[in-house]
């Protein structure tokens, strides 16, 4: 079995490489996981391969707030070094320095 390793951390700012939205990353799955419903939705020309990490969002453009699943392929790096608006993040996240954002402390057995 191949192990890749996700490129993109949780609290990490990135954006698409393809259409306008940026995003705070909140879960990483080593694969996809979504539904092929889903799968087949994604323009057969941007469709990205299946074996590589899935990044859950909250993301954002100019007209709304939304949770995207993106391929790692189609994600970037955000060096505008700005929080993002999205409504959620303050749910998960506790603060936003230096870029990134720190996740809340969780209580757990």
């Amino acid at each position: 079995m191949n192990t890749r390793f996700a490129k993109y951390g949780i609290g990490q700012v990135v954006r698409h490489r393809v259409y306008s939205f940026r995003g705070v990353i909140f879960d990483v799955d080593p694969s996809f996981t979504n539904t092929e419903e889903y799968w087949l939705s994604i323009p057969e020309q941007l469709r990205p391969t299946k074996d590589q990490p899935f990044y859950h969002l909250l993301a954002e453009n100019e007209d709304s707030a939304y949770v995207a699943y993106v391929s790692e392929q189609n994600l970037m790096p955000d060096d505008s070094g700005q929080p993002v608006g999205h409504p959620q993040a303050a749910l998960i996240f506790d603060s936003f320095r230096e870029g990134q954002y720190r996740l809340k402390p969780r209580i757990s057995h």
